[in-house]
């Protein structure tokens, strides 16, 4: 079996490629790192490309010590249906199993191919081979993803999981009520004014994705009055092309647009980044990441005493539960979270905004 070679001193697209961070690589056949361009090439978003590389990267490594030899386009059906029967966990007199070899699993973690010993959830398994079908799509050659054997697997396999009870595990919404206790956590120094300007910028301007609340830039930034602002979403996730929409302008108003203006005083910015990093002695940094924002979510629910797993996106998801609760026209709440589809807005709603549906009391009223 061929050893992983570390990729080094890689720059612009094949650093790309390489994944920051990243150590070791399972060496890649080039048909494949043209499919890996080629997908970077689309524009799409950050947060895209990096699960992109992370699904390619791990399908080379299997391939690599699964197979003795590195991976090539076009696959052979036989090789998807492995893949999934190697990472599909089945139930047995011996409680779930797949097929996986223990030393294959091993070397993989060890190749930093991926974190942890185990299969991964169905998600990640549907996500692997969504991908590896968008690489060949994306190269014109013939699709093993979409063969008749592997869709009728991959849907057995998804009914399996659900017979047993296994459901994606989506991450705990953060409410008024829960941002509210975020907040109070948040002091008067530089460091508590900018987690509150970001919290309430992130949540109410319509429950911004990190990549979002990272990329705000002052150039985006009207005010339009004490403490009112209005914020021109330039590039999302639903609108990468940058098209100028009446729906790209978010209000920042009442606490939050309070909150922003106490920021924005405070740590002098003019220009360029809105949320910074704070440097030891007070000073204001460089341009916060986006999992920097991931961060301080999980900071700020440790201090607050929070239950539940929380993470940037529970702004998100949180807006709308928020929304749901108050019986908000969902076309309003679309408006500002910019989702297109229904279906994708109703699926954020949580317990917590079921049990204020009006049909629910149909028997309750006269």
């Amino acid at each position: 079996m061929r050893n992983i070679e570390k990729i080094q001193h890689m720059s612009g697209e094949n650093q790309l490629l390489a994944g920051s961070g990243a150590q070791s690589l399972t060496q890649l056949s080039q048909s494949t790192l043209n499919a890996l361009r080629e997908l970077l090439r689309e524009g799409e978003a950050e947060n895209t490309v990096r699960s992109y590389q992370s699904a390619m990267r791990y399908w080379a490594g299997w391939h690599q010590f699964r197979m003795g030899q590195a991976i090539a386009l076009p696959l052979p059906v036989e090789t998807v249906l492995l893949f999934i029967a190697d990472h599909a966990q089945r139930s047995t007199p011996y409680g779930l199993r797949c097929e996986l070899p223990a030393s294959i699993d091993a070397a993989l973690v060890q190749s930093g191919c991926k974190a942890r010993l185990g299969p991964p959830s169905h998600n990640t398994l549907v996500h692997r081979v969504a991908v590896m079908s968008k690489a060949h799509q994306n190269r014109g050659l013939p699709n093993p993803c979409h063969d008749e054997r592997v869709r009728e697997l991959l849907s057995r396999t998804r009914k399996a999981y659900a017979k047993r009870g296994e459901r994606a595990q989506k991450k705990a919404a953060i409410t008024k009520d829960v941002l509210q206790k975020l907040l109070a956590t948040c002091d008067d120094s530089l460091r508590g004014k900018r987690d509150r300007a970001l919290l309430l910028f992130a949540w109410s301007s319509g429950g911004r994705r990190r990549s979002e609340v990272s990329a705000a830039d002052m150039q985006y930034l009207r005010q339009i009055g004490p403490d009112q602002y209005l914020y021109e979403l330039a590039v999302s996730k639903t609108n990468q092309s940058g098209a100028d929409l009446p729906e790209n302008t978010k209000p920042v108003l009442g606490a939050a647009g309070k909150a922003l203006s106490d920021w924005l005083q405070a740590s002098e910015i003019t220009e360029g980044a809105i949320f910074r990093r704070i440097r030891k002695g007070g000073h204001v940094g460089e341009p916060l990441q986006a999992p920097a924002v991931r961060a301080i979510v999980k900071e700020r629910c440790a201090l607050a005493g929070v239950e539940g797993d929380f993470s940037a996106h529970s702004l998100r998801s949180g807006f709308v539960t928020e929304a749901g609760k108050r019986n908000v026209p969902l076309a309003e709440t679309m408006a500002l979270t910019g989702h297109q589809s229904v279906a994708t807005v109703l699926g954020y709603f949580r317990a917590e905004s079921v049990i204020h549906n009006q049909a629910a009391n149909l028997m309750d009223e006269e």
